[in-house]
């Protein structure tokens, strides 16, 4: 993929899938627990049990999402989100690639791993924090955590004004140590999203993405 055209955590101009332009912001979610080093990329309200896993150094990392500014006029009428970031090192980034998973190993010839989405939203999540911090049955997990009728709902969270309408940055159910999950809407809505790494020119690992194929080239 050519690193010119993937605009994961720039601001200013860009361009859209199709061609047109859009203008970049970047915001801050929150800061993801990653005490086990694996990363979860998946559907927060529907497959949270699924979906590809990475590896990064373990630790404390910020998420930020790329909002595209899509309206006709770059007014800020029509805003999308374009790219979901685990920034696990500041720098610039030299190569952008389709990376391999883990444990489930490099994607099938042609493909690229990435999120399949039925509600409109994407998430990281900490592997092992799944395991420990989440109700032991995960067919119990809609009704308990995802969506009722309390505020803290991840539904009704995700319609906080903080830290902006259609993020959020939610403490796991269980957690001893404040392990989390980190979200935003997707984009466009439902459908097939791949995940990108970056690196430098050293080969440092930069950054995980989800991206949401708002804006840069559709390769894969």
């Amino acid at each position: 993929m050519d690193v010119t055209t993937f605009f994961a955590l720039r601001t200013g101009p860009a361009t859209q899938t199709d061609g047109r332009p859009a203008t970049l912001t970047v915001h801050d979610v929150g800061t993801l627990r990653v005490p086990s080093g694996l990363v979860r990329a998946c559907d927060p309200f529907m497959s949270l049990e699924d979906g590809p896993v990475f590896v990064v150094p373990a630790g404390d990392h910020p998420v930020r999402v790329t909002i595209a500014d899509v309206s006709p006029a770059l007014d800020g009428s029509h805003l999308r989100e374009a790219y979901l970031t685990l920034v696990v090192a500041d720098g610039t980034p030299a190569t952008a690639t389709y990376p391999d998973a883990h444990p489930e190993g490099p994607a099938p010839e042609g493909e690229a791993w990435g999120v399949g989405v039925d509600t409109g939203s994407v998430a990281l999540v900490d592997l092992d924090a799944l395991t420990r911090c989440m109700p032991a049955d995960p067919r119990t997990w809609y009704d308990e955590v995802v969506d009722h009728a309390g505020p803290d709902s991840w539904f009704n969270r995700m319609e906080d004004a903080v830290p902006r309408a259609g993020m959020a940055d939610i403490v796991l159910p269980s957690a001893p140590a404040g392990e989390n999950v980190v979200m935003t809407r997707s984009g466009w809505g439902d459908g097939f999203y791949p995940v990108v790494v970056t690196h430098d020119a050293a080969g440092r690992l930069l950054g995980l993405h989800i991206d949401l194929r708002v804006v840069g080239e559709v390769v894969a």
